[in-house]
């Protein structure tokens, strides 16, 4: 995974774990067409974390005042990396976010209160609320929210992985999409792969994916193969339908949002029993 310090981090939280368990500009609300983007995909609205990358996000139904979201990795969060099943869901927390302008330039720190969702399980997400609302960030930063795309991501699109942690940009397409990506005891489903030209390090780890045509966020970065290994931990698989599992030294993936949308509330938590939405529950 491509957290702030690469392998050596990774072990660390991976074995924090272990101690635990005992062994994209805005467009109006409603809008889900994938319109044109004219401008380049810039900085604006990127976050750095301690340890990963993110951004500030709203969905087609936010509104002005509604708590602004923070969208990074289930495997960021500051408690370390949930366990295989463990789905985290309206949790207290203090974390804070240095807010990046158009240039990579620090604009100011954003305050979380809560954790509204996390997980590393189906997929690798995390989303945070502020204690600011979007209109708040906009009047003092002059900066708009990205737009999470509510439609599912397309074969040879055109994006743009903007870490705010490393204040650089990768560029390349969205290769193709894999039924299910395993590493270690995690398992993502229709997870998104890279050509060749996105080449993501530690840090980027909650990156946005932005569709360089719209400027919608489509996924989140979240991992890459390092070593050449077979589903081991920092070196995801592929595993097919029939179970056949392939291995791609080097290859990089993302997980998609568009199955946020349907989950948001306008006071920034989720509504995981909503229709549509099929993000997971926790375990009972």
């Amino acid at each position: 995974m491509t957290s702030r310090l690469g392998r050596a981090a990774t072990g660390a939280a991976f074995a924090l774990v272990l101690a635990a368990a005992g062994a994209a500009p805005a467009a109006a609300a409603g809008d889900t067409r994938a319109a044109s983007h004219d401008a380049p995909v810039t900085f604006a609205a990127t976050v750095a974390l301690s340890n990963c990358s993110g951004s500030v996000v709203r969905t087609p139904q936010s509104r002005p005042d509604d708590p602004a979201l923070v969208l990074s990795n289930g495997h960021c969060i500051e408690s370390g990396f949930p366990q295989a099943g463990e789905v985290i869901v309206d949790q207290p927390s203090t974390r804070t976010f240095t807010l990046l302008d158009e240039k990579a330039g620090d604009l100011g720190t954003l305050r979380a209160d809560r954790i509204s969702y996390a997980t590393m399980t189906d997929t690798d997400v995390s989303l945070y609320r502020l204690t600011t609302s979007y209109r708040q960030i906009e009047r003092q930063y002059h900066v708009r929210p990205l737009l999470l795309d509510a439609r599912h991501p397309r074969k040879n699109t055109a994006i743009t992985v903007v870490s705010g942690y490393w204040k650089q940009q990768y560029r390349c397409a969205v290769d193709g999409f894999v039924n299910e990506v395993r590493e270690y005891w995690w398992t993502w489903k229709d997870s998104v792969r890279y050509t060749p030209g996105c080449g993501t390090i530690g840090g980027t780890s909650g990156s946005p994916v932005i569709d360089d045509r719209t400027g919608r966020v489509v996924a989140v970065n979240n991992t890459h193969n390092e070593d050449g290994e077979q589903c081991t931990l920092n070196n995801p698989c592929e595993v097919d339908r029939k179970g056949r599992v392939t291995v791609r030294p080097d290859a990089r993936y993302a997980q998609e949002t568009y199955g946020i949308v349907p989950c948001v509330r306008h006071d920034g938590t989720l509504d995981l029993g909503r229709k549509k939405c099929t993000l997971p529950e926790p375990q009972a």
